[in-house]
């Protein structure tokens, strides 16, 4: 691809919906850097507009032409995104848009974690933004009013939780949560003037006030309206999915390969038990490593500043030898930032580098309430997926190749399956490359390994209806935990968690695991393709090239790299 690439009229129309997305969703304006102090309308009036500008660009692709393969992909990912949003809009999906992780209370919580504390104009926006948050939740509230009268409910499960999560959001005055917190963080230092810490305080009264009403509305309006079921079904279900990994699967097959896929990590794990206790692989064998590497003292972190600290180390190891042996990287993203989340709902998660850089790719680690002890073992891969060369090479690159990608292709597109798939194909690439030579580390690696082959069986299973894979009847939420617990060596608290994020974001947990599969894929494709040539096979070549596309969803990831992705004058 051309160094300094020339914007087409394809590249100036994604351009354009990366402003019209950010007016109607300005927490995706903070995240990728804009300077913002509103947030979403979130009523069903504020759905229905987003979804006519939708159209409109839709409307625009379809007579624009590409001008070369860098235009093919944008045309056809922002077009297949646009029509997979339609979709969900036309089904009703944001009149029920409610779960444990990643629905508006939650977004617009967040978006107070990335915004700068650094200047008085950084708090005014700060005060404007919680000023918006009544608003703001009195919207989202009418949409899901609007979603109960039509019988478009999320499950009551999701609701008793969320409904939990607000009121801890809105906080006492023995408890202070977000909104307080920023009131204190304001009255710190000379930064803020009197008059704006009182605009402050007043704002943050409000906002926590709003949360706890919205806590009622919850349990009044919400709840005795709510399904016991957990499930979505298949026609929910296969939207979902694609909204993850931006590509269609056979369900079906892939919960199948999921049970296959699940029993050789267990297998792959009592192997490499058996090297940490001795004897041969056995049942039980995997616990017992895990309680000979839990009394191991020299593996353990105290507290969340020495996991922090210790992340960052890490962290920066890795930067530098990768850096320096396997991967260009670029020295904007040589730096990332590992921080401790300041909710404690659980998670790690990566955020990405503005698109100026003022605000680097950081590492985030929500520990839940209770958890004070940390084991190495377990967390190293963690941050190879986090990080390099994980989430932060693969999305800090994209935000790098300014001179060949146009903003939505650096900061807005891309999927779960995409990103995800990658990190965990980079925590293998991390096993081959030596990183994990400790049988203990590869033990903690296949951990987790073992755990997103888990989710890909509980959420089909769950969500699809299927048959357990013991037999014993149809999936339910109530077993998922049973049989989350039989697969991960986790706190109950973690396990708890996650459990909860599967049933109400349904399709995310599976991506993880599917789309490192179609990554390894298309590696082993080009090495096979190679070698009919008769030529060399150089990994690296294809990391350069599937990374320079950038964020994308599968199907165009797979077409791109297959050869099928070309435009008009310069294909």
């Amino acid at each position: 691809m051309d160094a300094a690439r020339t914007p087409t009229p394809i590249d100036r129309i994604a351009e354009d919906w990366v402003d019209t997305l950010v007016e109607f969703d300005p927490t995706t304006g903070t995240y990728i850097g804009r300077v913002s102090s509103a947030l979403p309308d979130y009523s069903p009036e504020g759905a229905e507009a987003a979804a006519e500008a939708e159209r409109r660009v839709m409307q625009q692709l379809a007579s624009a032409t590409a001008v070369d393969a860098v235009d093919a992909v944008t045309q056809a990912d922002l077009a297949a995104e646009l029509t997979l949003s339609l979709a969900q809009h036309d089904a009703g999906e944001h009149l029920r848009n409610l779960n444990v992780i990643a629905s508006p209370m939650q977004d617009m919580r967040d978006v107070f974690d990335l915004m700068a504390t650094d200047s008085t104009a950084d708090w005014e926006r700060i005060a404007e933004r919680l000023r918006a948050v009544p608003a703001a939740v009195s919207g989202y509230q009418r949409s899901l009013a609007q979603g109960a009268a039509q019988g478009l409910v999320p499950a009551i499960r999701q609701v008793s939780e969320v409904a939990a999560q607000v009121r801890r959001a809105a906080g006492t005055a023995e408890a202070p949560a977000f909104a307080a917190s920023l009131r204190a963080q304001a009255a710190e230092g000379d930064l803020v003037a009197p008059a704006l810490q009182r605009e402050i305080a007043q704002a943050a009264a409000r906002a926590s006030d709003a949360y706890s009403d919205f806590a009622g509305f919850l349990e009044r309006e919400i709840a005795p309206h709510a399904p016991a079921a957990d499930a979505f079904g298949r026609d929910r279900y296969e939207l979902a999915s694609e909204a993850f990994l931006g590509a269609r699967v056979d369900l079906d097959e892939t919960y199948e390969w999921g049970i296959e896929e699940l029993a050789r990590m267990v297998d792959e794990q009592e192997r490499i038990a058996a090297e940490i206790v001795g004897g041969s692989p056995r049942p039980g064998i995997v616990a017992e490593a895990i309680a000979k590497l839990d009394r191991d003292e020299s593996r353990k972190l105290h507290g969340t500043a020495e996991l922090q600290r210790w992340m960052q180390e890490t962290s920066d190891r890795a930067v530098a030898e990768l850096g320096a042996t396997q991967f260009d990287i670029p020295e904007e993203i040589r730096a990332l930032e590992c921080m401790i989340a300041p909710n404690d709902e659980g998670g790690i998660y990566y955020t990405g580098p503005s698109d100026d850089f003022s605000r680097p790719g950081r590492m985030w680690w929500s520990v839940p309430e209770g958890v004070t002890t940390f084991d190495t073992w377990r967390e190293l891969t963690t941050v190879f997926h986090e990080g390099v060369p994980g989430h932060h090479l693969q999305i800090g690159q994209a935000v790098v190749n300014r001179g060949t990608l146009n903003e939505w292709r650096r900061q807005l597109a891309g999927t779960s399956g995409h990103a995800e798939g990658w990190a965990l194909y980079a925590e293998r690439l991390m096993e081959q490359l030596g990183y994990l030579d400790d049988p203990a580390d590869r033990l903690g690696m296949l951990d987790g390994q073992r755990m997103r082959a888990a989710r890909v069986v509980l959420d089909i299973g769950v969500h699809l209806g299927k048959q357990r894979p013991d037999g014993a009847g149809v999936w339910t939420g109530d077993y998922a935990f049973e049989f989350m617990g039989q697969h991960v060596n986790m706190e109950p608290g973690f396990v708890r968690f996650e459990v909860l994020r599967y049933l109400g974001w349904a399709g995310q947990a599976p991506s993880y695991k599917i789309g490192q599969r179609i990554w390894e894929r298309l590696r082993d494709e080009a090495h096979a393709q190679a070698t009919a040539r008769g030529a060399a096979f150089d990994i690296r070549d294809f990391h350069r090239n599937a990374l320079a596309l950038g964020g994308v969803r599968l199907d165009t990831l797979q077409q791109s790299l297959r050869g099928g992705m070309t435009g008009g004058r310069h294909a």
